[in-house]
């Protein structure tokens, strides 16, 4: 369920420390993932260890996209806000610099849309994205998320303030079989 030809979904393992540690300090990154400092590898492996838990517990869910060809981990992709009463989570994704734009975000959000949809039951996705990350919001839109949103001046950037477009999907539902 969680793969393509050219990519699968994975939990965490305590060996992707290292991937993590280069990912999550990844500076580029910081203002759409909200941080403001660096991550230990320690901090990281006491995250590893907690990873695995219940999405129903942790309310939130990190998976690794890795290439089928290989196994080479090139993003990640998270649930964060899950709300299993109102059956909705937010999603995230991130791919190292040399796997974007080349259709890889595309796939792993046919794969999640898949799994959350069958597993979790979800009804649906949204997401947060700069105006300045044309990538993204290509990605989402393409994917059939609908704008439902503008957020003035809301992520503070080196470059200045930004607006971000908030994105939204009902994903179909799944009858019993």
């Amino acid at each position: 369920m969680l793969q393509t030809p050219r990519i699968f979904l994975r939990a965490p393992e305590p060996t992707d420390v290292e991937f993590l540690y280069q990912f999550e300090n990844d500076t580029t990154l910081w203002p759409v993932s909200l941080s403001v400092a660096p991550f230990s590898r320690e901090v990281l492996r006491q995250y590893l260890e907690n990873a695995s838990a219940d999405i129903y517990a942790m309310r939130q869910l990190r998976l690794m996209v890795c290439l089928q060809q290989d196994g080479t981990t090139i993003g990640t992709v998270d649930l964060f806000d899950f709300e299993p009463l109102h059956r909705r989570a937010g999603i995230g994704i991130a791919l190292t610099q040399g796997h974007r734009g080349q259709g890889y975000g595309a796939e792993t959000l046919q794969v999640l849309e898949a799994y959350v949809t069958q597993a979790l039951q979800l009804h649906q996705l949204y997401c947060s994205v700069s105006k300045a990350n044309a990538g993204s919001l290509k990605l989402f839109q393409q994917a059939g998320f609908q704008e439902v949103g503008i957020r003035k001046d809301w992520l503070r950037t080196p470059q200045g303030w930004q607006d971000v477009v908030e994105f939204q999907k009902i994903l179909p539902a799944v009858l019993p079989q």
